[in-house]
C-alpha cells in the first residue's frame, strides 16, 4: 500500500461520464480526497458516498477535491450519481490499475471465504498529489466528517 510521504501515481481512469481522467489534474487548490469503496449502490457504499456529498461543499471551500475510486462500470457510477445526487468524480477502474497501484486490493474474508477486493481506503493528498494521510480499512459512520474535522485541523 502507499505511503504517507509516496506521491500518487498519475494514471488516467474514466469518470461517471465515460471521461478519461488524470487522477492528479482532478486535484484541487489545496489537493485530494481519494476514496477507495467496494461496489456501487450496496448500503455501506452509498452512506459514504451521501456522507462526502454533503461534506463536499465545506471540503472544497477548504480547497480539496472529493474522488471516489471503484472497479464498477461507467455506466454503473452514472447511475449512482444520478440515484443519489453526488456531485463529486468518481472513477471506474475496471483495469484494476489504481487499486492495484495503491494497494487497496487486497485479500479479504467475508463470512469465512477468502477473495480478493477492494480494501475501504482513504487517501489525503496536497496539490501535488504527496499522500499526507490514510485511513486504512475505514468503517463508513462518521468518516467524512472525520476528513472534515481532521483537514480544519491541518489547515
Amino acid at each position: 500500500m502507499l505511503q504517507i510521504g509516496d506521491t500518487i501515481p498519475d494514471l488516467t481512469a474514466p469518470d461517471q461520464l465515460g471521461n478519461p481522467r488524470k487522477l492528479r489534474e482532478l486535484l484541487a487548490k489545496k489537493g485530494g480526497i481519494i476514496y477507495f469503496y467496494p461496489k456501487d449502490n450496496t448500503p455501506g457504499c452509498t452512506l459514504e458516498a451521501q456522507d462526502f456529498q454533503l461534506q463536499s461543499e465545506a471540503l472544497v471551500t477548504l480547497g480539496y477535491t472529493v474522488i471516489g475510486v471503484s472497479r464498477d462500470s461507467v455506466a454503473s457510477h452514472a447511475n449512482f450519481c444520478t440515484r443519489h445526487q453526488l456531485a463529486f468524480t468518481l472513477l471506474s477502474d475496471q483495469e484494476n490499475l489504481l487499486c492495484e497501484a495503491f494497494g487497496v486490493w487486497q485479500e479479504k474474508k467475508n463470512y469465512g471465504k477468502v477473495a480478493m477486493g477492494i480494501v475501504r481506503t482513504t487517501f489525503i493528498t496536497d496539490a501535488q498529489g504527496t499522500i499526507r494521510k490514510i485511513y486504512p480499512k475505514v468503517k463508513t459512520k462518521g468518516h467524512a466528517e472525520q476528513v472534515l474535522s481532521d483537514l480544519r485541523t491541518l489547515c
